[in-house]
């Protein structure tokens, strides 16, 4: 039977990069490494294990039902040793070294400039290291240890996660000129009833708050899908048949020329939290705590609102 020794945490990083990307070329290049050498590697472990862990011949790489079970295992190592090196920057200055933050892409764009000079200002030593994508993507790479943190929606669809509330985003209507939306100062729910609503695609955390809302009060969705906010934003300012929901986050770019119509909802507004989230047992989280604190001062809308 192997022991310990014959298995390294270097070789659990191959295998779960060959898993990750399904070719030996791509896993090398990720980790740095000559292919032979991380071909080797993973036959050692292969040899070690007793088990065949990849199907491969010239056209393609598989994972075998035991490498499926294995690769599951070796990630939730390698989280925990991560944890182990977070745990030692924590002991020494919990503010140093590099944190990997996840954004979704309908927050990215509107708070980045804003948040990432205030964060450097205020924590020199801390290396963030950026990743934008959908709320599912994040959530797994918080789980599986790729990411330390994540500004998202919080939504049900974020799991069990430990977070710090930042901001409430509302939700406001956006038309094209002309539109009889126009002459309302705000918006209520039995404006909205039959109107054409144009939203984002499958898979933005948005879509699906924004979805349930028409479902509500009774809007219709065209058929278009947009992939960003500015994909919205851009078709409804053309007239393209409708009107859309946004972020309010999201209208001093998407509508910094002033050809949007953009209203708010009467109380209670819909509106979205967002929040600074880690995963549970994180070693550094009285840092991100801390950090959230002032992610909450430099926030655009809790600017805006402390202004009024």
């Amino acid at each position: 039977m192997p022991s310990l020794n014959d298995i390294s945490l270097r070789q659990l990083e191959y295998l779960v990069a060959v898993a990750d990307l399904l070719g030996f070329r791509r896993a090398a290049e990720r980790c740095h490494v000559s292919q032979p050498a991380l071909s080797a590697q993973i036959q050692q472990l292969e040899d070690v294990l007793g088990v065949k862990l990849f199907e491969r011949d010239k056209r393609r790489v598989m994972l075998t039902p035991a490498g499926a079970e294995l690769v599951a295992r070796a990630r939730k190592v390698l989280t925990e040793a991560g944890d182990i090196l977070s745990a030692a920057s924590r002991l020494s200055d919990p503010f140093a070294g590099p944190l990997n933050l996840g954004v979704i892409p309908t927050i990215a764009p509107y708070v980045l400039p804003e948040i990432i000079p205030a964060l450097v200002k205020q924590y020199p030593r801390l290396q963030i290291r950026l990743r934008e994508d959908k709320t599912e993507v994040l959530v797994r790479d918080l789980e599986e240890g790729r990411l330390d943190a994540a500004l998202l929606a919080l939504v049900p669809e974020v799991g069990d996660v430990e977070h710090a509330i930042i901001s409430e985003d509302p939700f406001v209507v956006a038309a094209p000129p002309g539109h009889p939306l126009e002459k309302k100062e705000q918006v209520q729910f039995r404006d909205l009833d039959e109107e054409n609503v144009l939203l984002l695609e499958d898979g933005h955390c948005f879509r699906g708050q924004a979805l349930a809302l028409c479902t509500r009060i009774g809007a219709r969705e065209v058929d278009f899908r947009a992939t960003s906010l500015t994909t919205l934003a851009q078709m409804v300012m053309s007239g393209a048949g409708g009107i859309t929901l946004l972020p309010a986050l999201s209208v001093p770019i998407e509508n910094r020329l002033g050809q949007l119509v953009v209203r708010p909802f009467s109380d209670p507004s819909p509106s979205r939290t967002i929040a600074l989230v880690w995963r549970p047992g994180f070693p550094r989280a009285d840092a991100l705590r801390a950090l959230a604190g002032t992610l909450r001062s430099v926030w655009p809308g809790n600017k805006t609102a402390t202004k009024r």
